[in-house]
């Protein structure tokens, strides 16, 4: 969904501490938010639909997206009907891989042909994106999210990833391409330059980033040396003393 203007990203947050989102709601820059089942598993969520739920009931104008639990497809599909079903602005992610390590496309085929909004996710190479394009339905919105973060943790250098599926992904008016796993602040200003549409951030990358976008490198230095001094104060070392004391030991 690119023009030929670039136009600002879009900003979720991600996570599943309810509270965080409350906080994160209030800023005007988010306006989704994503989860994963690990992140369910960190933030202590113990009864799943009771959890979406309170979600789409606290957001209701935010883009949400809540992943399946199953492996089977028989089950995913029964669980995507039913997240699906919670709200409009809901997108049921689906992962492009299953266990197997197999492309789950006749699953995205028969979902988004059904008309239910999909995040297609773990996404790692452009191969995936081309078969995850290929799965969706025209008319039904979808997002593809691309794990750079992740590939970027192997070492390699996720840049053609990403151009590759901005090109294929921007053929498709209905699909907007998501930069997931963020690693760091700057990500976000790649992720727009790249011609992505949507960033899911985490709340600590995000807190960060609106306290610190205004800094000069100047501003990063002096409140670098400032926040040495204030640590260094804590411990209370002072090197002219200690050498003192201990040359007063050995007199």
């Amino acid at each position: 969904m690119q023009s030929t203007e670039q136009k600002t990203i879009a900003i979720y947050a991600d996570g599943a501490v309810i509270d965080d989102m409350r906080q994160m709601a209030k800023l005007p820059e988010v306006t989704g938010f994503t989860t994963n089942p690990s992140l369910m598993k960190r933030a202590g969520v113990t009864n799943y639909l009771t959890f979406a739920k309170q979600v789409v009931g606290e957001f209701p104008e935010a883009s949400l997206s809540f992943e399946v639990f199953s492996q089977d497809p028989q089950k995913m599909q029964q669980e995507a009907e039913i997240l699906s079903s919670l709200g409009k602005h809901v997108y049921v992610k689906i992962p492009i891989l299953n266990l197997n390590g197999q492309p789950n496309t006749e699953l995205i085929h028969q979902l988004a042909h059904a008309g239910i909004k999909l995040n297609i996710t773990a996404v790692t190479t452009s191969e995936q994106v081309r078969l995850a394009l290929e799965a969706l339905d025209e008319q039904t919105p979808a997002i593809i999210s691309l794990f750079v973060g992740r590939v970027a943790d192997t070492g390699a250098d996720p840049t053609s990833f990403v151009n590759a599926s901005v090109a294929m992904s921007h053929l498709h008016p209905n699909v907007d391409l998501l930069w997931a796993s963020t690693r760091e602040v700057d990500n976000i200003r790649q992720a727009q330059q790249a011609g992505i549409d949507i960033i899911t951030v985490p709340p600590a990358i995000l807190q960060k980033w609106l306290a610190r976008r205004e800094f000069t490198p100047e501003d990063v230095a002096l409140d670098t040396v400032r926040g040495f001094d204030q640590d260094i104060s804590t411990l209370g070392f002072s090197i002219l003393d200690e050498v003192a004391e201990e040359a007063a030991v050995n007199e």
